[in-house]
């Protein structure tokens, strides 16, 4: 036994150093004086104070913080009617279509789902004049498109373990089917929902090939503004970003981790 589990023990260190440790050099260069990111010249915050000077940066990371927070709401409520629709009415007409549709976009390659989309905005600016121009609207709904897909799968896995007792007792006792739901179902399946909104908001907020697509010359997510900097050379300022957002990742797991230990 003690043989087997040395290698396995060697295999989970190489996958975590293989994940953790390009992060882990990108925190310790994001304190580089130097300008090149690949030669270490002594320790400096200087890139935090210039990142916050850098107002191209935050505003893209402020538009792309409220598309992302946009998308994920939204997306967690179209993605629970349809997985409602899904687990609650197993037999109604156009079923197989509509769960084609709806997980569609989990298969299909993002180059088609943003071509496909911005084919779509200019025809219906052209036909019935909106969206008036690509920027917020046009992103906020390319992201639900395939995000309530993502949605769909975690609350219909949920819906699916449900209970439904809980349901018909609270109906027995005179309880109306919107109160059952909003006072029975909605608790018992927070956990997905918020699973869901944290998904779908990781997802927006990632998004490069779709958000390119479907973009106008005045909404430039964050996405986008790091690609185009990182394609002449990696500034330090990126590092002091990505930084700031490992940081922040970090916080939100930790509390979350708290959080359900305490629940516990």
């Amino acid at each position: 036994m003690k043989r087997r589990r040395w290698p396995l023990l060697g295999m989970l260190v190489f996958g975590y150093a293989f994940l953790y440790v390009p992060i882990v050099l990108l925190i310790v260069y994001s304190f580089n004086e130097s300008r090149l990111v690949t030669v270490w010249s002594g320790f400096s915050t200087r890139w935090y104070a210039e990142l916050l000077r850098n107002q191209q940066l935050l505003d893209a990371a402020w538009l792309s913080v409220r598309i992302a927070a946009t998308n994920a709401t939204l997306a967690v409520v179209l993605g629970t009617l349809a997985a409602n629709a899904l687990v609650r009415h197993p037999r109604f007409r156009g079923r197989a279509g509509f769960e084609l549709l709806l997980t569609a976009p989990l298969v299909m390659p993002d180059v088609i789902i943003g071509l496909s989309l911005l084919l779509l905005f200019v025809a219906m600016q052209q036909g019935i004049g909106w969206p008036a121009g690509r920027g917020f609207t046009t992103i906020t709904i390319a992201h639900i498109t395939f995000s309530m897909a993502y949605v769909a799968v975690v609350v219909r896995a949920r819906l699916s373990q449900l209970d439904r007792s809980l349901e018909e007792a609270a109906m027995d006792l005179g309880a109306r089917p919107l109160g059952v739901y909003r006072m029975i179902t909605l608790p018992l399946i927070a956990p997905a929902l918020l699973s869901g909104w944290l998904l779908a908001f990781t997802l927006s907020l990632d998004d490069l090939v779709i958000a390119s697509f479907v973009a106008g010359p005045g909404s430039t997510t964050l996405p986008m503004v790091i690609y185009s900097s990182v394609r002449m050379g990696v500034s330090p300022q990126i590092n002091a970003l990505a930084t700031l957002i490992v940081l922040l990742v970090a916080l939100a797991v930790i509390v979350a981790g708290l959080s359900m230990r305490q629940r516990r």
